[in-house]
Parts: C-alpha cells; structure tokens; sequence
C-alpha cells in the first residue's frame, strides 16, 4: 500500500527485497510476512518495489495494476498484459532464443478444438473459481458453483477419453487448464467454497495433473507455498488476519 495516501493504497505485486522490513496484510493484520523469500529476486532494471512502479513508468496510470507482463527491456515499456495473448506470443514469437524453438503449443490443426474447450473453461473453470469466491449474495454464489461443478464433471469425462483436453497434444489449452487445477485442492476448495469437487477425489484429473507437473520445467514454475501464501493473504475481507492452512 501506500501509507501516505489512504486514497490511493493500489500497488500491484511486489517485488522481493532482501533487505526489506516484513509484512503485514493491507489493513495492517497478519504475518509478518518476510519482504523476500530464497526463490525470489528483486526487480533487476529499475529496482522498482511494485508492479505499480513499472506501470507509472511508462505513464500507465488508468486501470489496475496488473500482472502478468511482457516487459520490452530495449524500448523499456509494457509490451502486453493480457496473460491469453502473452502466452501466445510466447509460444511463437521468440523461437530464435527459446531452448525448443520446434516446440509448437498452438498448432493450427488444434485451434478450433482449442477455442472450443477454453470456451467453456475460462468463464465456469478458470474464472468460475473467482466466481464463487467473491460472490456478493447467495444467489450468485449457487450460480457461479452450479456452473463450475457441471464443467468440473465436464472436464473428467473429456480427459477419460483422450490424453489432453484439445486432443492428442499437449497445447496451451492445458497449460491455461492446469495453473487453475494444480490450485484447486490447496487454495479454491477452501479458501473460493468451490468444494463440491477436488481433483484429488478425481483419478482422471489428478493423473492428468501429475502428468503435466512432471513435464521438464513446469515443477519449477509451481511453488505452493507462495501460491498459498498470495491468496490467503491478499484479501483481508475474505481472510481477515491472513490465517494460512497448513495442510
């Protein structure tokens, strides 16, 4: 936040500082919660502390301060944040840099089934756990999980059929599927009620879970302690002393 200005308390994600004094959440409870953790680094450009900081750099003061980010470090400015398009540009546009340049995540021949399974995944899937945890009434609540739960069910009988959700290639349709599965137990069913459904109950959706977590440099990428740490902690009307379950 911004301690200064109780107006204007939105920064974004922090950076990791080393040498920074601990957290509390932002209204002051909870934690502390260290300023850096051993996986993380500081901001290595500008040694900015926020998201927010990289925003007002390039005079980008009109909306939230959001994150992911496809930072141009030549022509220092925001190249993109809209995670459904850098994950594209990702696949496609830097193959002269990448380690598996033949690596192909989109391929043409997929991009209707694609569109077709992220139709229906990124509202009652992907965003549909957001839907049930921040619901404001009841009513939405039971639409938002009613919908969640049939795509859950949805989603076991796709993957029983075939090894991936678009077909016999792993695309970036799973990689959008499992960042939400691979939080669904940890965090979703407890923290967003969406427990109607766990992949740990689900043979299919958990094998299909374990199968992509043991891919070469997707473990990395996962780090559950953070990932619990981030959710429990940054919404104090839902977790007002940022209490983190341990199991």
């Amino acid at each position: 936040t911004r301690p200064d200005d109780p107006e204007d308390g939105h920064t974004g994600w922090v950076f990791a500082d080393p040498n920074g004094e601990p957290y509390a959440n932002t209204i002051g409870l909870g934690g502390p919660f260290p300023a850096s953790y051993p996986e993380n680094e500081p901001e290595p450009f500008y040694n900015s502390k926020s998201v927010r900081d990289l925003y007002e750099r390039v005079g980008d003061v009109d909306g939230k301060y959001t994150v992911p980010i496809l930072w141009d470090k030549k022509q220092s400015t925001i190249v993109s944040n809209e995670s459904a398009d850098i994950i594209k540009m990702l696949n496609s546009e830097f193959n002269e840099f990448a380690k598996s340049p033949d690596m192909d995540l989109d391929p043409s021949d997929l991009r209707k089934s694609m569109e077709s399974v992220d139709e229906w995944i990124y509202p009652s899937i992907n965003n549909g756990v957001y839907r049930c945890g921040f619901a404001k009434s009841q009513t939405a609540y039971d639409k938002a999980i009613g919908e969640l739960t049939e795509s859950f069910d949805r989603l076991e009988s796709v993957l029983s059929k075939q090894r991936y959700i678009a077909g016999d290639r792993f695309t970036l349709s799973d990689i959008r599927l499992f960042v939400t599965l691979v939080r669904f137990d940890e965090v979703y069913v407890v923290y967003f009620k969406t427990n109607t459904r766990s992949v740990a109950n689900s043979p299919v959706l958990l094998n299909y879970v374990r199968e992509i977590y043991q891919m070469p440099g997707v473990k990395e990428t996962v780090n559950m302690d953070q990932i619990k740490l981030h959710y429990y902690c940054s919404h104090p009307d839902l977790n007002t002393y940022s209490i983190v379950p341990r199991g």
